[in-house]
């Protein structure tokens, strides 16, 4: 038994010496994996730096407390090789290829973009996780660096919310300003790109070398405040970053009217100097600054209670950095604990790819290769766990999930006016609340708290002025030939005129501040321009901008921005007319037949109706009987003119002949505008009546030169091109219409509107629009996409509507007129008794119903007239007549009688009643007298 174990001792010294003559640290692979004692870690990065200072100390502390933890990686303890890059990425470079000799299964770091390109090549040579809590380049990819592990959040975030920021206060152009090397031309394109999807751009990229003295980093300031745009983006080293403002500050680029926004860089030194400088923050006043956001909890409290009350601390603050700095080693236990708990086995070998040759003394066959970095790796990217920068893991693209910004505005201190995140982009509330709930991107949802600007003003800044460069504004005016009244060329400055120059004018000088100005005439002076080629002018920076008549449409606006319309418009159809001759029966085509029978016959009828009503009480109805058929035919016809001289007495004729007056009334204002309309009346020369039928008819149609007109005849509405006819000016316009197609000339002009009420106006309404616009647009000024002049001369051109002034403009250059209108058919404008059945229907019954009461009123006299019994009363005495003989009578004589009773006078009917009543009552009271001399 002794011999054995000797011998098996003696086996295990000899593996172990072969072994390591190999360079592997464990022999056989084949057994039970060991836990190692100790673990490195190589943490990277410039100690004497803002960021280094805070961070340093994080680390360690992070180190004290994983090997203080003993949930976590018990037995093992956790150590740290810390080098220093002092900010050159070669230095840094050899430092991380140095620690690499060292078996280390993670490096932490570096803080430099820069050196992180060039340390991801080795980590993935050697298979090492490389967390990296300070490198926010967004082109560190983990598709081509697949060691390459971000714990912070990359600039592509923070790039997002920077734009989301300018979009808020509505800027469209900024100015970069950032240090030349990976990490700022990295974050600047991330921000180009975030920018373009808000519609804005960077106006200008001023970068500055690494390094860069105060002199040359005054002159690149003073170049970029000779431009246009007043919102820089500063994007820079923590290290550099304040100089930058103390030189703004003395070229007066601190005051009103600019804005400042700096990344997360100047947050980081805000919070590693404690206390704030006073003059630092004054320096400061107004800037805006993005800070990554970390949750407000009682772990991270206490962790920053216990780093200031740290007696050997070597920074003042700590900043974010510092936090994820700590995070990372406790990424980096978390998943070496994971890993070895489920069996990894921590083993170093040679890579056969890095090998001496030719005699070199760079020795790389010393750099170890972490054999199972790769399942170590996945471990990293799998850990889920709550730090003090919050929920610390990776989404499918190794990006730590949740990114979010605190948006600080520097005022004495920085102060929170809200926050970014991914999720709902800009809110007031915590990204902790907002997670909670649905997410919402839309425009309304987004908000910020009031911000006090440079210069400790709340007013938002335009965000431009014009260049200091003393370059004006060029200005194209289209030099038109016909229509000259719109613009044209002028003798007098500043060298144009015209309706479209008045306006431009009057809007400039409503803004509240100086617009300097050029006006260059576009076109040979032979023919009017095209209006597109003016626009594309303008859209490839050959121009500012376009003033003149130019219709907003959709193929321009996708090159140009318009202004607000200053002028309604929209295609019409324009055709010749004639003047209808008079006829010797013009006053009878106010009515059709039907109307003029009816109207008559009502005539009658209410006079009719008048006499009968009237013939009892008024003598003026009253006479003979050729007498009173005139005063029928008389009073009907008078009331035609108010003129009838007869009154009516009674209550039933008045309320006929009232409804009747009113009757006459209507009917004489109608007809009286019908004559006016038919004798005033134009017919056109041809059979077009609007787009529709011009479009069937295939006639030629006039367009003027250099218009969109032709364009979209033909690719809207299909019209063959051979169709369309171009005219230069507007003599070309007259005639043309004048020939018509069989002369040569077009059936009708398709033009806008404002062009043909110049025409109209200018022949005396010798021509003549037909239907409807079929278009609907409006002339407006364009601008080169996102220029701020659009927005601001929109609004001027909107206060010029609502003061009047546009109008006056407008009747300044153009004639007040008006055409009378025009049909084909004169017959289109009589009036039928569809128009006026519902008055002769009132009418008709009133008549009715005073007819009917009438004779009520006469048969109920009539009743009382004519005695119930058969006796008849003859001088006082009775008579006894048979009752045959009172049948005959009453057959032949009642008709008559009845008749007689209603030519009789009412007066003359009401004493005889009255006589019958007292007679009878005499009657009555002798046969009671008689009765009683018989009792």
């Amino acid at each position: 038994m002794v011999r054995l174990l000797f011998i098996l001792l003696l086996c295990l010294w000899i593996s172990t010496e072969v072994v390591g003559r190999t360079g592997n640290t464990i022999t056989n692979k084949t057994n039970v994996p060991t836990r190692p004692s100790v673990v490195r870690v190589g943490v990277l990065f410039t100690l004497n730096s803002y960021i280094g200072r805070s961070a340093k100390p994080a680390i360690l502390a992070a180190l004290n407390d994983v090997n203080n933890d003993t949930t976590i990686l018990p037995g093992i303890k956790m150590d740290v090789i810390l080098v220093d890059s002092n900010c050159s990425g070669f230095i840094g470079t050899l430092e991380a290829m140095q620690f690499m000799e060292n078996e280390v299964v993670a490096a932490i770091g570096p803080q430099s973009s820069g050196i992180a390109h060039v340390i991801s090549h080795v980590v993935n040579e050697l298979h090492v996780p490389l967390l990296s809590f300070g490198a926010t380049d967004p082109a560190l990819s983990s598709l081509q660096y697949t060691y390459f592990v971000r714990t912070t959040h990359s600039d592509y975030f923070l790039m997002n919310a920077v734009a989301d920021v300018i979009d808020y206060f509505g800027w469209k152009e900024v100015i970069a300003i950032f240090v030349d090397d990976d990490n700022g031309r990295g974050g600047i394109t991330a921000l180009g790109d975030a920018l373009a999807k808000k519609r804005s751009k960077i106006s200008y990229k001023a970068a500055f070398a690494v390094g860069a003295s105060i002199s040359d980093i005054s002159i690149l300031l003073n170049e970029v405040n000779l431009m246009e745009s007043r919102v820089f983006v500063l994007h820079v080293n923590p290290d550099t970053g304040l100089s930058i403002f103390s030189l703004a500050k003395k070229l007066g680029m601190m005051g009103n009217g600019y804005v400042w926004i700096a990344t997360d860089w100047l947050p980081s030194v805000l919070d590693a100097i404690e206390p704030a400088d006073p003059d630092t923050m004054k320096l400061l006043q107004g800037v805006i600054a993005l800070r990554r956001h970390t949750p407000d909890t009682d772990l991270k409290k206490r962790f920053i209670s216990r780093m200031k009350n740290n007696k050997n601390k070597e920074t003042t603050g700590i900043n974010s950095f510092a936090l994820y700095a700590y995070d990372s080693i406790w990424l980096a236990a978390h998943a070496l604990d994971a890993f070895l708990n489920e069996g990894g086995n921590i083993s170093f070998g040679s890579d056969p790819k890095l090998q001496d040759t030719n005699g070199s003394a760079l020795h790389f066959t010393s750099l170890r290769s972490f054999e199972s970095g790769p399942q170590f790796l996945k471990k990293v990217l799998a850990m889920n766990f709550t730090g003090l920068t919050g929920q610390i893991q990776f989404d499918g693209d190794k990006n730590l999930i949740h990114p979010a910004y605190d948006i600080l505005n520097i005022v004495g201190t920085s102060r929170t006016i809200g926050y970014w995140t991914n999720y709902s982009g800009l809110s007031v509330v915590a990204p902790e609340i907002l997670y909670t709930k649905p997410p919402n991107i839309s425009s309304s949802s987004q908000h910020l708290s009031g911000v006090i600007w440079p210069g400790e003003t709340p007013t938002i800044p335009r965000g431009w002025v014009f260049p200091n460069n003393g370059k004006p504004l060029r200005i194209a005016v289209p030099n038109r030939v016909s229509y000259t009244d719109f613009s044209s060329k002028s003798k007098s400055p500043p060298g144009v005129k015209g309706y479209c120059i008045d306006i431009f004018e009057a809007a400039i000088n409503l803004l509240p501040y100086p617009v300097p100005r050029q006006y260059i005439l576009y076109g040979d002076g032979h023919t009017n321009p095209s209006y597109n080629e003016i626009t594309d002018a303008v859209a490839h920076g050959n121009f500012d901008a376009v003033v003149g008549d130019i219709a907003i449409v959709t193929s321009r606006t996708r090159v140009v921005d318009f202004t607000q319309p200053y002028m309604e418009s929209g295609l019409v159809v324009v055709v010749p007319v004639k003047e209808v001759k008079s006829s010797p029966w013009s006053f009878l085509k106010p009515f059709t037949a039907q109307m003029w029978c009816v109207t008559g016959a009502f005539f009658l009828l209410v006079g009719v109706v008048v006499w009968i009503l009237e013939h009892r009480l008024n003598h003026e109805f009253r006479g003979s009987k050729s007498k009173q058929l005139m005063t029928i035919f008389w009073f009907s016809f008078s009331t035609l003119f108010f003129s009838h001289r007869e009154n009516t007495v009674s209550t039933l004729g008045r309320m006929v002949l009232l409804i009747w007056l009113f009757v006459v009334l209507i009917i004489n204002s109608s007809y009286t505008a019908s004559l006016t309309s038919i004798l005033t009346i134009q017919q056109l020369a041809s059979q077009i009546e609007g787009i529709d039928s011009l479009i069937s008819s295939n006639q030629p149609i006039g367009v003027q030169d250099g218009s969109f007109t032709a364009d979209y005849l033909t690719s809207e509405l299909n019209i063959a091109k051979s169709r369309i006819v171009n005219l230069k000016s507007e003599q070309d316009y007259i005639d043309a219409l004048n020939r018509g197609p069989q002369g040569g000339g077009v059936a009708a002009i398709v033009e806008e509107l404002p062009y043909m009420e110049i025409l109209m106006s200018k022949t005396n309404c010798k021509f003549r629009t037909v239907g409807q616009e079929f278009t609907k647009s409006g002339w407006g000024f364009g601008f080169q996409r996102d220029s701020p002049l659009a927005v601001d001369l929109s609004t001027a051109i909107l206060q010029l509507s609502e003061n009047g002034d546009l109008q006056r403009i407008h009747d300044k250059w153009f004639k007040k007129f008006s055409c009378p209108a025009q049909a084909n058919d004169s017959g289109s404008n009589q009036l039928s008794l569809n128009s006026f059945w519902g008055l002769f229907l009132i009418c008709g019954i009133s008549c009715f119903l005073a007819l009917v009461t009438f004779f009520v009123r006469v048969f109920l006299q009539y009743k009382k007239y004519i005695p119930d019994s058969e006796e008849g009363e003859e001088d006082g005495e009775r008579v006894v007549t048979p009752v045959s003989a009172k049948r005959t009578f009453r057959s032949t004589a009642s008709f008559k009688d009845l008749i007689g009773f209603v030519d009789r006078k009412e007066a003359e009917i009401k004493e005889i009643l009255r006589d019958k009543s007292k007679k009878r009552r005499r009657s009555q009271s002798l046969d009671r007298r008689s009765d009683y001399s018989n009792n």
